[in-house]
């Protein structure tokens, strides 16, 4: 593996680098894999840099070229295609040097294995009618509290750079069975719980059906009180050696399906999120270096 030291380096000197050398160490840092096998013309293209810039940023740190810059990233190459495929193996060795080395080992098994699941037990078409339904709806209401109150509120904030019709709920000063009292047959439910299922979510999404809404639910089993009332449901495993419910395979699920809603929509979407973004650009929004050069 690479000394992490090397990519530490580099992020501690990246504020004291030119411009120009601050984008190739940028890039090295979001793309530290493809160093290893690109050649340097393919890095410097993709980093929007010139060849030249390379060398420089790698004299910069100590070494004497790019060649010697990089070697350590193709060791890792070299050291990954033998011993990561061996998953065992892999994760074994995690838990080597005591309590906290073993439990390391086990959040990374169970991490790894509860997205397996996920994908494997779900199919791109159960996804696309999702998004179907999502960009099709006059309302799509998303209902998460507790520990999944925030997987909700992120799904709908990505979701409104696109679509105006995606609202987080409860909104503040309400409760789940009051932000769905308008909800109809043309309306859709986005609601996720897991054991032990909060209350307020499954009377919410027992009025929402009442009223003819369409419902997808979120959960940790087939047989939870939200999947026997869903239309749709997406069972998303859970397990983690910690106390706490693991969400991860919630939050890739819910990506996935952002992606899908995306996929499905009209080109006027994506130029909503490019207007967005750029809206956010020319306000200020977002950070900038030369902002604060000036």
């Amino acid at each position: 593996m690479i000394d992490n030291r090397l990519l530490d380096r580099l992020r501690a000197r990246l504020s004291t680098l030119s411009p120009e050398l601050k984008k190739a160490a940028r890039y090295v840092l979001d793309h530290s894999d493809d160093v290893g096998f690109q050649s340097v013309r393919q890095i410097a293209a993709a980093a929007d840099v010139k060849p030249n810039t390379l060398v420089r940023m790698a004299r910069a740190l100590g070494y004497g070229g790019f060649e010697d810059f990089r070697e350590p990233f193709r060791e890792r190459l070299k050291a990954g295609s033998l011993a990561f495929p061996d998953r065992a193996r892999w994760l074994q060795s995690l838990a080597r040097g005591g309590r906290h080395a073993g439990l390391f080992k086990e959040m990374a098994e169970s991490t790894i294995q509860n997205v397996e699941v996920l994908f494997s037990n779900s199919t791109a078409d159960e996804l696309k009618l999702a998004a179907d339904r999502i960009v099709a709806a006059r309302q799509t209401f998303v209902l998460g509290v507790g520990i999944s109150y925030a997987l909700a509120h992120n799904f709908a904030y990505l979701a409104r750079m696109a679509l105006n019709t995606v609202v987080a709920v409860p909104r503040d000063g309400s409760m789940p069975i009051d932000d769905v009292a308008r909800a109809g047959p043309d309306d859709v439910l986005l609601a996720m719980t897991f054991t032990p299922c909060r209350t307020e979510v499954i009377d919410a999404v027992g009025s929402a059906k009442q009223q003819g809404a369409y419902v997808i639910g979120i959960t940790d089993s087939n047989a939870s009180p939200l999947a026997l009332q869903a239309d749709q449901v997406f069972a998303t495993p859970t397990e983690t050696p910690q106390f706490f419910t693991s969400t991860v395979a919630a939050a890739a699920l819910l990506e996935t399906l952002m992606a899908f809603v995306i996929a499905d929509a009209d080109d006027h979407v994506i130029e909503n999120i490019e207007r967005f973004h750029q809206r956010r650009h020319d306000l200020g929004v977002y950070y900038s270096d030369e902002r604060y050069r000036q």
